[in-house]
């Protein structure tokens, strides 16, 4: 497995053969992961709540329409005196002189309560907004809000992406340092029939065989600690991916380096570009004050007296005109605009950490590799040195310390090399994560 030694930073493109041979297991895992978590379920129903946010926001255009109603019982209070009797009286007692008759009766005096008794009102109210600037910006604001929470949840699938791949490449690691173990066993057991065999022709002193034995209980326990490392990895990764924790993982060799990358767009960035733009639209809506309010109501009901029926009809236009508020509007526009300026000097500062993270990650990533490399020599000149020590000890010209020395250089090399190997794979995924690389669902 080769990779070519220069790779361009900033846009990234990393030329090295294809992906691993797991990368399509890893993918459906990486589906099923975002799929069941719990916390994007959650950024999902937060999401359709400003969904439904806009929705009301939308509905603010349209005319609202309500019905009340009062009814008045009253005693006391204040009275007028109408003389109706004073200023009627003398006239209907000539009128009757004249006709000679009670046509005209005599009328008392009227005293009127100011409050009403036994009086309803009931009415339809309709209000229609025909001028609001802020109706609309709000809308506007809304809209921005959605983005917003989208990208979000982009953020969060891209984290736990890497989150997934690192978890999945730690398993593999740990079931690949198994593997070397039960190789590093089969060696030793080898070796330990070669010795009995001596010891049958009493070449070696049976301290030889003790020494053996003790060395394979030294692997066995090593082995052990291996598969419970592996069993950990395991159960993190059967969390991440939202499944139960004793889930077997099939285990898997991977046939390659990592492919190419292809930048992507930080969702970081278009977040606050969208909160820029948020900003800038409280700006507009603080501004909205200088912009007159018109509004539109009609009544449709009927008052009267002892539930009697007495229907009218009442429109009236609203207008509402601001003349001073001690600079209160103004103070409030200034503090958005400061917003929006630090708004943009934050971006700035998210690019340049992006850029720092981004270098430092493909720096890392080169590194891996050029580890990764340096192993090769090793592990096979170690593997040459074993089989020569072998070869002499059979013929009893090495000893068995050197023989034990040299199978614990190919075990220690060959771990050393899958360490190297799988953090490639995680360094490849910190660095596709710092440059929005994966194609997420």
């Amino acid at each position: 497995m080769h990779c070519p030694p220069v790779l361009k930073v900033w846009p990234f493109l990393f030329f090295c053969l294809p992906m691993a041979s797991f990368s399509q297991n890893l993918d459906a895992y990486i589906r099923q992961g975002i799929a069941g978590n719990h916390s994007l379920k959650e950024q999902e129903f937060l999401l359709q709540k400003n969904m439904l946010a806009l929705q009301e926001a939308k509905r603010l255009f349209f005319p609202e329409v309500s019905f009340g109603t009062t009814y008045t019982l009253a005693a006391g209070g204040r009275k007028i005196e109408i003389p109706v009797g004073d200023l009627v009286n003398p006239v209907y007692a000539t009128l009757n002189q004249l006709t000679q008759s009670n046509m005209f009766p005599q009328l008392e005096n009227i005293e009127e309560t100011f409050l009403p008794n036994n009086f309803y009102d009931a009415r339809f109210r309709i209000r229609q907004p025909i001028l609001n600037k802020e109706i609309g910006i709000n809308k506007s604001i809304k809209a921005a809000q959605i983005d917003l929470k989208k990208e979000k949840i982009q953020v969060y699938k891209r984290e736990l992406v890497k989150d997934i791949k690192t978890a999945y490449f730690q398993y593999q690691q740990a079931g690949e340092a198994v593997r070397i173990y039960v190789s590093a066993l089969e060696l030793l057991a080898e070796n330990q029939r070669v010795n009995e065999s001596l010891l049958r022709n009493d070449k070696i002193i049976p301290s030889v065989l003790t020494r053996t034995a003790g060395e394979i209980a030294n692997v066995k326990a090593q082995m052990l600690d291996a598969q419970n490392k592996q069993k950990n990895a395991a159960a993190y990764f059967n969390f991440l991916i939202n499944r139960d924790l004793e889930v077997p993982i099939e285990q898997e060799s991977a046939g390659g380096l990592p492919g190419i990358l292809q930048n992507g767009q930080r969702e970081e960035l278009v977040q606050l570009e969208t909160a820029g733009r948020i900003n800038a639209l409280v700006v507009d809506l603080e501004n909205a004050y200088k912009v007159p309010e018109v509004g539109l109501q009609l009544d449709l009901g009927s008052q009267n007296f002892d539930f009697k029926w007495g229907g009218y009809v009442l429109a009236g236009l609203s207008v509402e005109v601001p003349i001073w508020a001690a600079n209160r509007n103004k103070l409030q526009v200034q503090q958005a605009q400061m917003d929006v300026l630090a708004t943009g000097e934050k971006k700035l500062a998210v690019e340049q950490q992006i850029a720092l993270q981004a270098k430092v990650a493909n720096n890392d990533y080169l590194t891996a590799i050029e580890i990764w490399r340096s192993y090769d020599t090793e592990l096979a000149g170690a593997r040459r040195v074993y089989n020569d020590t072998f070869r002499r000890y059979k013929e009893g010209l090495a000893n068995n310390i050197e023989l034990l020395d040299a199978r614990t250089q190919i075990t220690t090399k060959d771990l050393q090399q899958s360490v190297a190997f799988y953090n490639i794979l995680i360094k490849h995924a910190e660095l596709e994560r710092s440059v929005a690389a994966y194609p997420l669902p």
